[in-house]
């Protein structure tokens, strides 16, 4: 139960740095382009790496912090970061095909599972 609890704190915190973050960002860069998201995911993959870089290699985290902070602030802030910090532990390990794989697959079927959601969310209020 105490999982849940630390997911859960971590998750909360999160979203709301994401809405105020992505709103701040979109208001500041005034544009059509999605600077907000941008912004976010940017902001999640330097996040995600320092915090990587710094408490997994260096000082150690606790599996209940790890959770709280890279499963459930992080997670709920942007799930990119999450998408290329193991796209890049594959290119560490020398899995290139992997890394661009998941680079390529991802970003193309994602946006077609985004284009065939669309449509049948239609064809279900039609």
């Amino acid at each position: 139960m105490q999982k849940y609890f630390f997911l859960a704190a971590g998750g909360a915190a999160g979203t709301l740095c994401r809405y105020f973050v992505s709103g701040a960002a979109q208001r500041f860069f005034s544009t059509s382009f999605p600077a907000g998201t941008f912004t976010v995911n940017m902001l999640g993959c330097l996040l995600f790496g320092i915090i990587s870089g710094t408490f997994e290699d260096r000082l150690g985290l606790s599996p209940e912090m790890r959770l709280m902070i890279l499963t459930g602030f992080m997670g709920a802030f942007t799930t990119f970061s999450t998408y290329m910090f193991e796209t890049t532990e594959l290119v560490k390990t020398g899995q290139w095909p992997l890394a661009a794989l998941n680079i390529g697959g991802q970003s193309a079927l994602g946006f077609l599972c985004v284009i065939a959601g669309l449509a049948l969310g239609r064809m279900l209020v039609s």
